[in-house]
């Protein structure tokens, strides 16, 4: 699976890493909800370690269609707001 991080680049991670990422997911869509912003940058540092610990950082030159797209790393509450809800960034 290929993981953009917004600002940082493309990942690939086994896709065996997907149900923790969507947990995670899940989790902020209510922390973002709820306007909890220390729960939310926590929640999200978890999301962009497991990809760039586990996942394998792709040479800039090889782009390649992304499975998933994460935000940038700097993302605003308020800015989360609009990408955290609903289902989140990672569809059930």
């Amino acid at each position: 699976m290929i993981v953009r991080i917004i600002t940082e680049g493309q990942y690939n991670l086994k896709g065996s890493y997907l149900d923790r990422l969507n947990e995670l997911d899940n989790q902020i869509v209510s922390v973002v909800a709820a306007g909890d912003g220390e729960a939310f940058r926590r929640l999200f540092k978890q999301m962009l370690a497991i990809v760039r610990k586990r996942g394998r950082s792709l040479p800039p030159d090889e782009l390649v269609e992304s499975d998933l797209i994460l935000p940038a790393p700097d993302i605003t509450l308020d800015e989360a707001r609009e990408l955290f809800s609903g289902e989140g960034i990672i569809p059930a």
